[in-house]
């Protein structure tokens, strides 16, 4: 291949080679050593080599291995190949094209590029395709970064509390616009929106311009500080704001007429974004906004809490279970609000709904249990705490039956336990291991005979056993050498050292340490039940599900 070809021709990691295949990355490893035809590297280091996406697809045909790059997969790693991390401008790019009708424009497109969208397009719909990468960006984006785009649960949580627009809906934060196009129905007559992100502003018109709907209007810029809609009133207000904003511009909004509650103390953003959605409700329209667990109970929010809820605006609060927010792992809260139709329209009791137990995939209707509806008195205590979990009372376990299951299944384990624990006679003595040859763990990396792949180390190697690695690294000489003078321990491979032993060696203390492992992880789910059994009989004693046994002799 010439080098204009190889610079154009999408390239792919040994994971992605794996991923590929169906295999695993030693295998990987394997291939190139023992076939003198796999295809070369063409970039990358000697520890994370690219090799050529269409060489690679070519070699597995001919081995017969593999399954095969789909046009999207080799799409994707084509724009991903050719723009890093910077994935909005590749689907901006990308969006662009299609919405032109196809590649075009001779030049502008890599040949290789203009061949797999062409065969796309001939499969699916241009906006199809388009929303397809835009999946496929959202599952892979990652932390950095990740807040300023609504996780796929988010979204689904928002479409199924929120419903669809009757009229115009607008997210005061859209970023690529898909709690938008969540609350899209066939009433809609507006979808608009502002950002600050323009990567993702380009992003979010380019789907509602393929969504074929209703309006769109889309803004740049801040809208605390810089609101680009002040005349719009909506029926539906959909927005996932960023959250612990230090600086939102509070002192020169002082007198701003959005603050129709209270004006937000400085620490209060998220009480910011919740007035400016509620701002722009049209009468007998709603709000819906996530909003982090402290938003409920902080002190400093407590004023503008309580004046929402003596008005009657607050119709509900959702409690989300940990995983539906992009950039950190804690539940979430969905406030609903509604502006009145007319004096005497405002609600007399909130809905508190508690789903913080459920799977976070798993259905959003809520069991009866899990629902309180509770009257603003109620609520107007001297904290007004809006948190659901303060006024649902899930379903009581079934204390005799669990407490027995779980005591009997404790039994099992315990003596389970016993035979995991492998039998180790003496050694040849403490600090022997030192006297032997050692290699340093980093030049194995720098061979490519040693990996990471989802936080573990894994030999690429015939002649290197993985568990004899990965029990090795946790030596005390090795969990020194990563540890810092404040004590934290590093992941971090480059000063690990092993001792040189041949591979049956290895073996035998890889069995070993793979027995220690599941001896560990039967410790840790052991130690899960017993806190478990140890919680339902305390409980159970003080609120009389449970008695002591009477039939113990003297107590015992």
């Amino acid at each position: 291949m010439s080098d204009e070809g190889m610079a154009s021709a999408p390239v792919v990691t040994a994971a992605q080679i794996a991923r590929l295949a169906g295999v695993t990355r030693a295998a990987v490893a394997n291939w190139r050593r023992r076939h003198d035809d796999f295809p070369p590297p063409v970039g990358g280091t000697a520890a994370g080599p690219l090799f050529s996406l269409p060489e690679v697809e070519k070699w597995l045909a001919g081995q017969r291995k593999g399954r095969g790059a789909s046009p999207e997969v080799a799409l994707w790693q084509f724009l991903r190949s050719a723009h890093g991390d910077d994935m909005t401008t590749a689907l901006a790019g990308i969006g662009s094209t299609l919405s032109r009708g196809g590649p075009g424009e001779s030049g502008r497109v890599p040949e290789e590029l203009s061949n797999l969208v062409e065969q796309l397009v001939n499969e699916r719909s241009a906006a199809q395709l388009f929303e397809d990468l835009v999946s496929r960006y959202l599952a892979s984006v990652g932390r950095s970064g990740a807040q300023a785009v609504s996780s796929p649960r988010l979204v689904r949580a928002f479409a199924h509390f929120a419903g669809t627009a009757d009229g115009s809906a607008y997210d005061p934060t859209c970023g690529i616009g898909s709690l938008l196009l969540a609350v899209t129905g066939p009433r809609t007559t507006l979808l608009a929106g502002q950002d600050t992100h323009p990567g993702l502003l380009r992003l979010a018109r380019l789907r509602t311009g393929f969504a074929d709907g209703p309006l769109a209007q889309v803004e740049a810029g801040d809208s605390l500080c810089d609101d680009r809609l002040p005349d719009l009133r909506a029926q539906l207000v959909v927005c996932d704001p960023p959250l612990g904003q230090p600086d939102w511009g509070r002192e020169d909004l002082l007198l701003d007429p959005r603050w129709e509650l209270g004006v937000p103390p400085r620490a209060e953003s998220d009480l910011a974004w919740l007035q400016h959605c509620y701002f722009h409700t049209a009468p007998g329209g709603r709000t819906l906004i996530a909003l982090p667990p402290s938003a409920a109970y902080r002190k400093s929010g407590r004023r503008i809490r309580s004046e929402l809820v003596r008005r009657g605006l607050l119709v509900s609060v959702i409690a989300l279970p940990a995983g539906f927010a992009s950039s950190h792992n804690m539940p979430l809260l969905l406030w609903e609000l509604r502006r009145p139709a007319m004096p005497g329209d405002e609600v007399r009791s909130v809905r508190m709904v508690d789903l913080t137990a459920n799977d976070p995939d798993g259905p959003l209707d809520p069991a009866p249990d899990q629902v309180a509806d509770v009257p603003l008195i109620n609520l107007l205590r001297d904290d007004v705490d809006l948190s659901p979990t303060a006024y649902v009372t899930t379903g009581q376990p079934d204390y005799p039956g669990e407490y027995a299951a779980l005591r009997r299944a404790l039994g099992e384990q315990l003596r389970e336990l016993a035979a995991l624990l492998p039998t180790l006679p003496p050694g040849p003595g403490a600090g022997t291991m030192d006297e032997l040859s050692a290699v340093d763990v980093s030049d194995l990396v720098q061979a490519g005979l040693v990996a990471t792949e989802g936080g573990e180390s894994i030999s690429t190697s015939d002649q290197l056993d993985t568990d004899y690695l990965r029990g090795f690294l946790r030596s005390a000489g090795n969990t020194r050498r990563n540890t810092t003078s404040t004590g934290t321990h590093r992941a971090d491979l480059r000063g690990a050292q092993l001792p040189q032993m041949d591979i049956e060696q290895q073996r035998r203390y890889g069995e070993i340490f793979r027995e220690l492992g599941d001896f560990e992880r039967r410790i840790k789910e052991v130690a899960k039940m017993s806190d478990r059994a140890a919680r339902l009989a305390y409980d159970g004693l003080t609120n009389g599900a449970l008695a002591p046994d009477a039939t113990r002799e003297g107590g015992k």
